[in-house]
């Protein structure tokens, strides 16, 4: 029976590679949205979800452990411990997403977005809200898809049906020009 290992290695040394990780989580926490490689995203995201449980435990053990991992702790502790906490209390579990997305450098590595769940960053709760939208200005109803995807995200968010029917509200104002529809204008009043 083949052994795995317990984690990527992404070719480096150990101390590099703990380099590494601290450095975009604290990057993570810092901005709720980072884009990187697929790997070190997926590695990334083991120890941002570990800090987030750490914070949620909210003892002094758990502050000197988190202080170790960041490299700005006196920013970043503070942060985590207080509104990212508050924002996970409820959840079991899951506070991080990792998007697959082009690839960002001209080497073709595969590409994506970390970001943490249910804060203004999150890409699926605005995606949702703009296919929400889009279904409504055409009259069409929403798939299955959709409507699983509005109650995940909207699940564990504080005042979630509301910030997804403002966020709707919004896009519908947007008008899309031709079929080119990058081009984007805002209806007047």
């Amino acid at each position: 029976m083949a052994k795995y290992p317990k984690h990527r290695m992404l070719n480096r040394t150990s101390s590099h590679r703990q380099a590494l990780l601290r450095n975009l989580v604290t990057s993570l926490f810092l901005h709720e949205s980072i884009s990187t490689t697929w790997p070190k995203a997926k590695e990334a995201q083991r120890l941002a979800e570990k800090c987030i449980t750490l914070a949620k435990k909210g003892t002094n053990a758990a502050k000197l452990r988190a202080e170790s991992i960041f490299y700005n702790p006196h920013e970043m502790v503070p942060k985590l411990f207080g509104p990212i906490a508050d924002r996970y209390r409820d959840r079991p579990g899951g506070y991080t997403r990792v998007l697959r997305i082009e690839p960002l450098k001209s080497d073709q590595a595969p590409s994506a977005i970390l970001e943490l769940i249910d804060g203004p960053k999150d890409m699926r709760f605005a995606l949702t809200a703009a296919v929400v939208a889009r279904c409504a200005k055409e009259d069409k109803d929403l798939s299955t898809m959709t409507l699983q995807n509005i109650k995940k995200v909207t699940r564990f968010r504080k005042d979630g049906e509301s910030e997804l029917e403002r966020m709707v509200e919004k896009l519908k104002s947007i008008n899309f020009v031709g079929k080119n529809k990058d081009v984007v204008e805002e209806e007047e009043d």
